[in-house]
């Protein structure tokens, strides 16, 4: 591997930016990410990059302080004559407001996109998006990985026979139907609305679920509103076991107990966001995306296609 290619990585996610190195087998290059005394942050790159390969490993997940550090180390890496510096953000962060469904409302994954551009970024690479049209917001390239992989070899790994992939509503059924086709399993999905702002009611479930095992695959968790109403429906239809897989373990607010208080038998999560102390408890299980990133880097250091790794 080129001598230039330099990792650097903020506060929100040491730990999956240590085993991307370890992959890789480069150290992370030298930066100090802290603090004025008045709070603002403060950055810093402590070795050379003029004409490196930069690339800066950072979720957007909450408090925004993480997209702020991100934006300021693009600048610094920009300003310090990188070659190039791609944005490798595990969670893209502020995803949700990708259209506007209302008056007078931002679009606020637009917003991000240009501030990352703005801010010194020549390329980004993620994993599932929470919606796939917000790759079209950037003018710049964008790699978008998806966790499908590294659930499909889980899934295969714990030899459930029975299954049936669950989509936990229709816009979910593209990537739940690839899920399915690389299981070879049959397809449901849940018709629910949404009367309120983080309020779900379920309305009906679509597909055989009576007397299979249930796999629910989703891009994040976020309240588990969805995820513990619609594995209740299931069970109400006579499902066995429901294990959930969800690539994002934002789990705000009363996540944890609504999971804990569900018919869940396990969740399977990644470690694009770091899980919360509360959260290891035994519903949760967290499989590592660190491979997947940092084959995704090589390629794209060299030069390399990364096409097989949508896969």
């Amino acid at each position: 591997m080129k001598d230039d290619l330099k990792l650097f990585c903020g506060n929100s996610n040491r730990p999956l930016a240590e085993k991307i190195s370890a992959y890789l087998k480069i150290p992370l290059s030298r930066a100090t990410v802290g603090r004025f005394s008045d709070g603002e942050v403060s950055v810093k790159i402590g070795e050379n990059v003029r004409g490196a390969d930069i690339f800066i490993i950072q979720s957007t997940h909450a408090p925004a302080e993480h997209l702020l550090e991100l934006l300021i180390m693009l600048d610094a890496a920009k300003r310090a004559s990188a070659r190039r510096v791609t944005a490798v953000i595990p969670y893209f962060g502020y995803a949700r407001q990708d259209r506007k469904d209302q008056p007078r409302v931002p679009i606020t994954a637009k917003l991000v996109a240009n501030l990352l551009s703005i801010s010194g970024a020549n390329r980004v690479l993620t994993m599932d998006l929470h919606a796939s049209q917000i790759q079209g917001f950037f003018d710049i390239p964008l790699d978008h990985l998806l966790a499908a992989p590294v659930f499909i070899r889980h899934v295969q790994r714990r030899k459930l026979s029975n299954l049936v992939l669950v989509a936990p509503d229709p816009g979910s059924i593209p990537i739940t139907r690839h899920f399915a086709q690389k299981l070879k399993t049959s397809l449901a999905f849940i018709d629910k609305r949404r009367p309120e702002a983080d309020k779900i009611e379920v309305m009906n479930v679509i597909g055989k679920v009576d007397g299979k095992n249930i796999i629910i695959q989703d891009d994040m968790i976020n309240t588990a509103s969805t995820l513990t109403k619609g594995a209740q429906a299931l069970s109400e239809r006579g499902s066995k076991e429901i294990f959930a897989y969800c690539t994002h373990p934002v789990l705000s607010g009363p996540a944890i107990e609504n999971v804990a208080n569900s018919p869940i038998t396990k969740v399977i999560v990644t470690d694009t966001i770091p899980l919360r102390t509360e959260a290891k408890n035994g519903d949760f299980e967290v499989v590592s995306v660190a491979e997947l990133f940092g084959e995704a880097i090589r390629r794209i250091h060299q030069e390399e296609s990364v096409t097989s790794l949508f896969d």
